[in-house]
């Protein structure tokens, strides 16, 4: 039973936002600033899942967090997408042409790019987490300085909502996965996260590929990652949807022949139907 999850990101921030509607409030959130922090405490036994953002409609992968999972030996056990909006936010009194400088997640500041090219004069600054900044900024009555963040941080941290909704594409989702040491089967699984290394043949990749859609897969996902021991030799990481496990099942046992390293990240419920 899971009642301790490990979150990048405070209370307030868009991982806090997940764990609450994905758990429904009956866990307990253990906050960390970064990715490394949070899988620590999964391998550790702290928590017993953990929530990790993995890619956004506007930014794409966050690619780090694919080789966490994999080199942790963790299991994606389900997914969450969280319609992202993004605020700028600051101390009262103050308005846009007050604030000097905005401080935010690399992710955050990359996503609001083209809203702040009309304001010439402000720095934007890369931090650890969205709410966290916010927090700051109240904590310290940091004036001059804006934060980018959800409104559930600006009303926690009791800060003026100074835009709404200022990142360059408005419909801007995030997919968040929960992580657990094991895999779980309990839910209806139609979705697979899979890792697998090729050789350098002509036409690999495709067969690879051909062998999922002969066997009724979905594609939803494709991505590589370099192998860093060994130079130019790349690991795919796909993930697939399909309607009935006995295709899925056929499709891995001839993909586990064909490729020269197999593995399951996650067998779990697709959050996209």
């Amino acid at each position: 039973m899971i009642k301790k999850v490990a979150i990048q990101g405070i209370q307030g921030s868009f991982h806090d936002i997940v764990s609450q509607n994905y758990f429904l409030n009956a866990v307990e959130t253990l906050p960390f600033l970064t990715f490394n922090e949070v899988v620590r405490s999964l391998a550790q036994h702290k928590a017993d899942a953990a929530i990790m953002a993995l890619e956004n409609s506007i930014a794409g992968s966050i690619i780090p967090n694919y080789a966490l999972i994999d080199v942790n030996e963790l299991y994606i056990t389900g997914e969450y997408y969280l319609d992202v909006q993004h605020n700028l936010m600051a101390l009262s009194g103050q308005n846009i042409m007050d604030i000097n400088e905005v401080h935010s997640h690399p992710m955050a500041l990359l996503q609001c790019k083209v809203f702040f090219d009309q304001y010439p004069h402000i720095k934007l600054v890369e931090d650890s987490d969205t709410a966290e900044v916010a927090r700051r900024i109240h904590d310290q009555q940091l004036v001059g300085i804006a934060a980018i963040a959800s409104e559930a941080a600006a009303e926690i941290y009791q800060l003026k909502i100074l835009a709404k909704s200022i990142q360059t594409i408005k419909q801007n989702e995030t997919r968040f996965v929960i992580v657990e040491r094991h895999q779980n089967s309990s839910a209806k699984i139609n979705k697979a996260s899979l890792k697998f290394m090729l050789d350098h043949k002509r036409g690999s990749l495709a067969a690879m590929l051909n062998v999922m859609s002969d066997c009724k897969l979905n594609l939803t996902k494709i991505q590589s990652l370099p192998k860093i021991d060994t130079p130019w030799k790349y690991a795919f990481f796909v993930d697939v949807t399909f309607d009935t496990y006995e295709d899925y099942e056929k499709a891995k046992s001839i993909m586990t022949i064909m490729a020269e390293e197999f593995k399951v990240l996650g067998e779990y419920k697709n959050a996209k139907q």
